[in-house]
């Protein structure tokens, strides 16, 4: 079957699924690409060179780089499978970042080195606590549209 066979998605009925990708959804997908760069090149750095300083925050690094590389993955991929994945790991990094915002905040000898989340993100503008607000809106609105 070639393109010029293919008869569209709308004149079939059928409904066409929404492209996170696009749109606002390109942002994140840029956002979410770049911590998932800076906080896997981060962790990987600090785990080689100093692991036994801070071992928890340097972990706590590496699952943030994954967490970002999963979202961006599922917001590339697109599809209604995806946006749940993606929702339900925007919601976990949600609770990451204050969690571990919290902690470094009220105690902070418990890191002795900072990560991607500490004091909510303030090393990183405080992105890593909006990244993940914006990224569920944006895919609550995906599941509407």
């Amino acid at each position: 079957m070639t393109d010029t066979d293919r008869t569209p998605a709308a004149a079939t009925g059928e409904k066409q699924p929404f492209d996170l990708g696009t749109g606002p959804g390109r942002v994140l997908v840029w956002f979410y690409g770049v911590f998932t760069v800076a906080a896997a090149s981060r962790s990987v750095v600090q785990m080689i060179l100093d692991f036994g300083k801070a071992p928890l925050a340097y972990v706590l690094s590496a699952v943030a780089a994954l967490v970002y590389g999963f979202i961006t993955y599922s917001l590339v991929r697109g599809g209604e499978k995806a946006r749940r994945s993606a929702l339900v790991c925007c919601a976990a990094e949600l609770l990451g970042v204050l969690v571990v915002g919290t902690w470094t905040m009220a105690e902070p000898s418990a890191f002795a080195d900072a990560t991607v989340w500490s004091d909510f993100g303030m090393g990183y503008l405080f992105i890593p606590v909006i990244l993940p607000v914006t990224g569920m809106m944006w895919l609550r609105r995906a599941r509407t549209a």
